[in-house]
This record gives structure tokens, sequence and C-alpha cells, in this order.
């Protein structure tokens, strides 16, 4: 196991640490603080199941359509997205630097009997140990980093060729400062307050400028909507606040 204070964790922020170790009890609360992100894992879950199979010929209704896929979920935090993918057939590994986040991911793993593996590890530790996986999930983590360009440096490293990387994440403008900061944390408050910075967050086209930078080809992109009145959320073509996007290493 890697500590995040191990020499490759020069893209952690440690105040972005202790802000999730705080909210580490209420990961699988869904109708608690977080219920954004239970909302949200049901759409993303959904979007990389009916890519992955569009890419790789598979039916995304068969009862484990991921299966045989190994499987990288970064910054797992409590686990919804790594649970939600193990369900879907895939070897799951989810990583976190925040311990308490992954004391909690474990626990639940086990009590609902999935296989899913935790570790305590920041990126960089891993793609320095030259792992490899067919699918890294990426998914709302890198406007919390403390250096963007060395942390996906990292990431994108462990994409195998022939191998699919996720991204999901927040736009940088206006309107993202109204939606994602003003709106969500001060006004519908459906996030605490200090939970985003913006001058962390990352335009689609940056995105897509690290990919091809290391080696990945973007394939497929969307945005989500957000209605916090009704905690609805849906795949828009708008990229305006919220988005996703996969890339493809080639074989």
């Amino acid at each position: 196991m890697t500590s995040p204070s191990s020499p490759h964790d020069r893209t952690v922020d440690p105040a972005e640490v202790a802000r999730y170790r705080a909210l580490a009890d209420m990961w699988w609360e869904p109708g608690g603080r977080l219920w954004p992100l239970h909302v949200l894992n049901g759409l993303r879950t959904g979007y990389i199941r009916d890519q992955l199979c569009a890419a790789l010929g598979r039916d995304p209704a068969q009862p484990a359509p991921l299966a045989g896929l190994r499987m990288l979920d970064i910054g797992c935090g409590g686990g919804l997205l790594s649970e939600a993918m193990a369900r879907l057939g895939a070897d799951v590994l989810g990583v976190d630097v925040v311990e308490s986040n992954i004391a909690v991911a474990r626990q639940h793993a086990q009590d609902t009997g999935l296989g899913v593996r935790y570790e305590l590890a920041t990126a960089e530790a891993l793609a320095a140990r030259d792992e490899r996986f067919d699918v890294v999930l990426n998914m709302e983590v890198v406007e919390h980093v403390a250096d963007l360009s060395g942390f996906l440096q990292a990431v994108h490293r462990m994409v195998r060729p022939g191998g699919y990387g996720f991204v999901a994440t927040i736009n940088r403008n206006p309107v993202s400062y109204l939606v994602a900061i003003l709106g969500a944390e001060y006004i519908f408050r459906i996030l605490p307050r200090g939970t985003h910075q913006w001058r962390r967050f990352v335009t689609p086209a940056q995105m897509q400028t690290f990919f091809e930078r290391d080696g990945l080809q973007p394939v497929a992109s969307t945005g989500i909507k957000v209605n916090p009145l009704t905690r609805r959320m849906w795949l828009s073509r708008s990229q305006s606040v919220n988005y996703m996007l996969m890339a493809h290493r080639p074989a």
C-alpha cells in the first residue's frame, strides 16, 4: 500500500484531502449532502457502459457487459462508481488519497459482497509500478489536483495500448462559475461551500490537448445538465458546465 505522503504526491493538495476526509461518512447516504454524486453516478455509469460496449461490440443489456475488463477508478471516494462497474462485470481497482474514504469503500464492498479491490495510493505511485488497465476512470478529480499536467500524464500512462480513458469534470467559463459555484454551493447549497475552485476547472479543449499529448485519441464526449430543484441530471450536447470525455489509445 502506498501512502499519500510518498514521494509521488506532488499532485495532491492537502486542503482537498482534508475536505474529503470530513465527508467520508456521508458517501453511502443517497439523500444526504452528497446526493448529487449518487444521481451523477447513475448517469455516468450508463454512459461508460454504453460507450465501452459500442467500442468493443458488446451488448449493454447483458448481465455483465464489461466482464474481462481490468479497470482503474482514480479518486474512488467511498466506492460508488467502483461498485457500479463491478456489478457490470469489470475487475475494478479503486484508489484514493483519503484513508477514510478507502476504509468506507472497503467496508461497503464487504457488506455487499462485491469483489472490488481498494488501495490508498496516488496516480503517480501506480504509474511508477507500471500498472496498466483496459479502462481508466478519472471522474470528478482533475478539478481538485495541484499539478494537472503531471497528474494527467501519470493517469494516461496507465491506459494500455487498445485501452480507453474517461474523464469527467467542469468547464471553465463564466457560466460554470455561476452554476457550479454560486448556484450549487451558495444559492441551492447542493454542494458544501468550497468544494470547487473555479481556477482549477478545465475546458474540454484543454482536456483533449492533454489526451493527445499523452498518445490518446478523443473519441466521444457529452455534456451533463442538472436541475437542482427536481434533483435530476441528464446528458446534453452542451458542455458549458459539466462534461465527460472518452479517449482511446491505439493498439
